[in-house]
């Protein structure tokens, strides 16, 4: 890893030292068209501690480029009396310094700031019209993490979880399975989870070979098991209780099918689901739910630790006869019929009970089905996503982020029109201050899931989403993995990741105490 990161800090000395100067041209000409830039950054919010956004200036006949960075639009006074300016040869790859970058975010904090882009064309320069980056007063948390996985059907190969420094590009291995191919360690991780944006308490899960779900609690480390007759299967899609050592669960018997002519590659759905509350000190678990024609999942905590909301579906014609053994073969045929609404049901924390199911948003009647209910720190909204049919979005193009305000029962759902796509947006989070959200996104090429951020104000609604900033923004279309699961936290992972292959490779689980309620 030493001589990885050295080779690339020798890599940026060089694409520095072939720069050209950073001088603002004297003499121009006003360009027609607006300059094309990678990644698209236009009229775009971001938090006032983000890392530098770098980008490529798209224009294959130019030979050097200057990007100026200025606080009025459109204005040569301004752009001379500039405090800042980059300069980029042909590749066009504009590279903010940090430390001018910084500044520039706290000098402009609630502000607009201009980018002037000034390409040179045959030795005569063009000026673009400016575009605007918008810096919020809001931070966002420090910390995203989230699993790389390779976008196909392979078996576990090459996967992690890893963090990423948002105020910077450092990421670092929260644990991988097999970064060298070794049949021993070849297993699936997922699921990671953590309570109220604080990697004090945190989980995730570990599938087939050392199989458990690996628990942290204040640098304690412990493999348990979920599993008992009446549980379908071990435990996934966690949330953490905001206060309690408490995680609800779905339990769920899942398959999936390929399509041969479909507009969706994949498709992921349940026979069968349940919910379950699952004690990290008592080791215990208990089922919310355990039904047979509702398929209950998704579960998510209220802030305030009262309620828990999830996804469910109803499935009346599901024969009442008809074998275990035939459940997927059925559901399969009825994939499309799937339409999952979003619950809440309260909670006792003194009593660890909960009372009678609300139905929160009707999708099923409008012929649509939600997934991944997220409640925002301050209790004010509900964000969720939206497709057709069906509850792993991941794969479905009509996925979109819908807005529930909770603060009002008088205001109805609606879509998040600026931060959705054409293509799959799912899998988010929130940070903690409630101002910025984290998704998964397919929207570059419809293949590979890579993250977005977006801005949320005070009515529910979002800006522009702007992809995940990295030292070369090359780096997202060369990285043959895609992002899953993005989890905000305001700290890095407490404990090292030697101590977490320790445990997932060593230890082995100790089954969790079913009680009956």
């Amino acid at each position: 890893m030493k001589y990885h990161l050295s080779f690339s800090s020798l890599i940026l000395l060089l694409l520095y030292a072939c720069q050209p100067s950073a001088n603002i041209p004297d003499t121009y000409t006003e360009a027609k068209t607006p300059a094309v830039i990678y990644p698209d950054y236009d009229n775009i919010t971001v938090p006032p501690n983000i890392a530098p956004l770098t980008f490529i200036v798209k224009d294959s006949l130019a030979d050097a480029f200057v990007a100026v960075y200025s606080n009025a639009s459109n204005n040569r006074s301004n752009e001379t009396s500039s405090t800042y300016a980059v300069g980029a040869n042909a590749s066009g790859l504009i590279q903010p310094d940090t430390t001018e970058w910084r500044d520039l975010l706290r000098k402009h904090r609630g502000k607009p700031l201009y980018i002037t882009l000034y390409a040179r064309h045959d030795g005569k320069w063009l000026r673009h019209k400016p575009f605007t980056i918008n810096i919020a007063e809001e931070p966002i948390d420090t910390y995203v993490s989230y699993r790389l996985i390779e976008p196909g059907y392979e078996l576990y190969r090459q996967l992690g979880l890893y963090q990423r420094n948002l105020t910077n590009y450092d990421e670092s291995i929260i644990y991988e399975n097999n970064r060298t191919y070794d049949d021993n360690e070849n297993h699936c991780v997922n699921c990671h989870n953590y309570q109220s944006n604080d990697t004090q308490r945190m989980l995730f899960h570990v599938r087939a070979k050392h199989g458990g779900t690996i628990i942290i609690d204040n640098g304690d480390i412990k493999k348990i098991a979920i599993k008992h007759d009446s549980i379908l299967a071990a435990g996934v899609y966690p949330s953490w209780h905001p206060t309690q050592p408490l995680v609800a669960f779905s339990t769920n018997i899942t398959g999936q099918i390929f399509h041969m002519q479909h507009s969706e590659r994949i498709e992921v759905l349940d026979e069968a689901s349940d919910l379950l509350l699952y004690d990290a000190k008592a080791n215990t678990v208990s089922h919310i739910f355990k039904t047979d024609k509702q398929f209950e999942t998704f579960p998510c905590w209220a802030p305030s630790g009262d309620q828990l909301y999830y996804a469910s579906a109803d499935i009346p014609d599901l024969p009442d006869t008809i074998a275990p053994k035939d459940r997927g073969a059925w559901m399969m045929e009825h994939y499309a019929e799937l339409h999952y609404n979003i619950w809440s049901i309260p909670f006792d924390a003194a009593t660890r009970s909960f009372g009678q199911p609300r139905l929160e948003v009707d999708c099923a009647s409008a012929g649509k089905s939600a997934s991944v209910p997220r409640i925002s720190p301050d209790g004010r909204f509900l964000l969720y996503t939206l497709a057709d049919y069906g509850q792993f979005h991941i794969w479905h193009r009509t996925a979109d982020l819908w807005m529930k305000p909770l603060h009002d029962p008088t205001y109805e759902p609606f879509p998040l029109s600026t931060a959705n796509s054409p293509e799959a947006d799912s899998f988010h989070s929130w940070s903690s201050n409630s101002h910025w959200i984290i998704l998964a996104s397919r929207r570059d090429d419809g293949n590979f899931s890579r993250l977005y951020i977006a801005h949320i104000n005070e009515d529910g609604h979002a800006s522009k989403p702007f992809l995940l900033p990295q030292r070369d923004p090359r780096y997202n279309t060369r990285l043959l993995k895609s992002y899953n699961v993005p989890e905000l936290t305001r700290s890095p992972i407490q404990v090292s990741p030697a101590d977490i292959s320790n445990a997932v490779l060593h230890q082995e689980p100790t089954t969790a105490t079913y009680i009956i309620k």
